[in-house]
């Protein structure tokens, strides 16, 4: 059935008052928020040396291996999907605070009949639209919750991404060790073969009087060193496996493994470009605390608005008639109702301005917090950009300390072979070799491991949440 002309009019003024609902509302009360300025220096140390922050771990960590193996974290990581669950709760409480801004409107129908008895036989029917307490936001208070958890809801994005960020160093870090552990065995198991030869040796000079006891002692101390070692590191190894397919969340495959350090510390890219230290300001931890401290700000103009009154409005435009034909036809009895209300805190024992003063302290705490992660982060390049300005260093010294040792080991071994020097001198440059060789293996990975330390403390990709997704 067609509604009327006269009840179509109604339903027109009935929306207009709609929107003007719609259209009601007021200034923010809550402060302008305007970015802290950064407390560190605009550039870091050093800064012809530093890193490109822009750039992703495909582009730094070129080994195909580790790039599949992060990609299989990033899709299966547990901590990743509770962090995207967040996200999704985040959003959602963001919707519902924001649906607070519109008037809720709700549509109802009843249809009775009454036969026999005292009353009147007939039917009765019944519709109508209604808004009940819509609060007009005249002092914004409304707005200024609901841009709280909007920021709210983007700082959980910006978390996610710190999650993601650490995620992945965790992995390159934890992909370096097993190679640094799998060069650690294979030395092991070379000194091992080595000290069993010079066992054999000592043991037939023993028996040939030519030694004494104590030679033999000693070359079994050493082999005993090396086989314990190798034992120690097939340990780590299969302990850096397992942390591997936790943090990829599924088992690893041998293929994506890594080979001994002295063929993958190269493989990790070291960033080289100026850059200032506002790049920071991206960084995902950095970034969650800024919207931290905006939605703190937004909360100030709420309670703000707490103070004046409290405006709300109700409607209710309806229509009864004695049967469906007459409720939706021209005999159906139309009725209107509008009220309003406005409530205003005359006394509270102070709550309403010790909230204000709860607010401002909460906005003053977090932007403490916003300014220490900002130095925290600048330290934390600051101190990786000091380290690689030395690493090479290190690194050529450390190199050239093994080879020394190792033409020292064969000339003493030569020479005790020879008669020439004690079993004691052939003894200590095996050591020396060895702790060389491991000294070497350990700065590899520290090379490796402080480009991946720089990658994670400038930030990684850019944050999702930056200037991005608006929340729907």
């Amino acid at each position: 059935m067609r509604l009327s002309a006269q009840r179509a009019g109604a339903a027109s003024r009935f929306a207009l008052g709609i929107a003007l609902l719609l259209l009601a509302g007021g200034c923010s009360m809550a402060p302008r928020y305007e970015r802290p300025e950064p407390p560190v220096p605009r550039t870091f140390p050093a800064a012809d040396y530093a890193g490109v922050p822009s750039l992703g771990y495909r582009t730094l960590f070129t080994d195909q291996r580790l790039q599949q193996l992060i990609a299989l974290a990033l899709e299966n990581n547990r901590d990743l999907r509770q962090a995207a669950a967040n996200i999704e709760r985040a959003r959602a409480q963001y919707r519902i605070q924001r649906a607070s801004l519109f008037p809720q409107v709700d549509a109802g129908a009843d249809l009775s009949r009454q036969e026999g008895g005292q009353g009147a036989d007939g039917t009765s029917a019944s519709a109508d639209v209604s808004i009940t307490a819509y609060e007009i936001d005249l002092f914004g208070r409304l707005r200024a919750q609901s841009e709280a958890a909007r920021n709210s809801f983007l700082a959980s994005e910006s978390t996610a991404q710190a999650v993601r960020l650490t995620l992945i160093g965790d992995i390159a870090q934890a992909w370096l060790g097993y190679a640094a552990d799998l060069s650690r065995r294979d030395l092991a198991s070379r000194t091992v073969e080595a000290a069993q030869r010079s066992v054999t040796l000592t043991e037939a000079r023993l028996r040939g009087g030519v030694a004494p006891r104590t030679d033999l002692r000693q070359a079994q101390t050493i082999l005993a060193t090396a086989q314990s070692d190798v034992a120690r590191y097939t340990t780590a190894i299969a302990q850096d496996r397992n942390l591997l397919s936790l943090l990829a969340g599924t088992p690893v495959d041998d293929a994506l493994l890594p080979g001994p350090i002295e063929q993958v510390a190269d493989l990790i890219a070291a960033p080289s470009a100026d850059l200032s230290s506002e790049v920071l300001l991206r960084r995902p931890d950095i970034m969650a605390a800024e919207y931290d401290l905006r939605a703190a700000n937004a909360q100030i103009g709420a309670a703000r608005a707490a103070l004046f009154p409290r405006i709300t409005l109700g409607a209710l435009f309806g229509v009864v008639g004695t049967s469906l034909e007459a409720l939706f036809g021209d005999r159906g009895e139309q009725s209107w109702q509008v009220g309003g209300s406005a409530v205003y805190p005359i006394f509270s024992g102070g709550a309403a301005r010790a909230g204000v003063a709860e607010s401002e302290a909460q906005r003053d705490a977090l932007l403490a917090a916003y300014e220490k992660a900002i130095q925290t982060g600048y330290r934390e390049v600051a101190d990786a950009l000091a380290r690689q300005d030395t690493m090479q260093d290190q690194l050529a010294a450390d190199r050239l300390r093994m080879e020394a040792s190792e033409d020292a080991y064969r000339l003493a071994d030569a020479r005790y072979r020879g008669g020439v020097d004690s079993f004691l001198q052939a003894l200590d440059a095996q050591r020396s070799l060895y702790s060389a060789q491991g000294t070497l293996v350990a700065t590899l990975l520290e090379v490796a491991t402080n480009r991946v330390t720089l990658y994670r403390a400038l930030g990684g990709e850019a944050a999702a949440g930056e200037g991005g997704e608006a929340a729907r």
